[in-house]
C-alpha cells in the first residue's frame, strides 16, 4: 500500500508542493511547527532514511540543502533539520525555520495556517528556489 506521501508524489492527494527535481519533492507540512516548515522526501518510497541507497540518500541531502536555502531566504530564519521516522512510513526529512532551539520541539502547538497562508508561503518558497536551480 502506498504511503500518502507516495499519494502526493503521483498527485493522486493535494500537497503545497515547493521544489521537485527527478528524485525528490518537498513540500510545506500541513501541520506545521513554523511557517515554511517542509518535508523532504525521495520519491522513491523506502520506510526508514538510513535504509535508502547511498545515491538517493545524498540526492535528497543535497536537495534537502537547495530548499533549505530557499526556505531560509523567504523566512530569514535559520533552518532546523530533523529525522524521526516514525510518522509516516516513506522517509523524509523536516526542515523548519526556527530562531530559537524550543521551537524545533515536536511536542509544541502545531501551527494553525490556512490554505491560502500555506500556499502564499509556498508560492514563495518555489519562487526562490526555481532562481537558485
Amino acid at each position: 500500500m502506498s504511503s500518502i506521501f507516495t499519494k502526493i508524489i503521483e498527485r493522486q492527494i493535494p500537497a503545497h508542493i515547493v521544489a521537485e527535481d527527478s528524485e525528490n519533492i518537498a513540500f510545506l507540512d500541513i501541520n506545521p511547527l513554523s511557517t515554511g516548515h517542509t518535508l523532504v522526501i525521495p520519491k522513491k518510497e523506502v520506510d526508514y532514511l538510513f535504509d535508502l541507497e547511498d545515491e538517493i540518500y545524498t540526492s535528497l541531502n543535497l536537495f534537502a540543502k537547495k530548499v533549505a536555502i530557499a526556505i531560509k531566504k523567504v523566512t530569514g530564519k535559520r533552518i532546523g533539520t530533523a529525522v524521526i521516522g516514525i510518522e509516516v512510513p516513506h522517509a523524509h526529512i523536516h526542515l523548519i525555520p526556527f530562531i530559537q532551539m524550543s521551537e524545533l520541539n515536536f511536542a509544541n502547538p502545531k501551527l494553525r495556517l490556512s490554505s491560502e497562508e500555506l500556499a502564499d508561503t509556498a508560492s514563495k518558497i518555489k519562487e526562490v528556489f526555481s532562481h537558485k536551480s
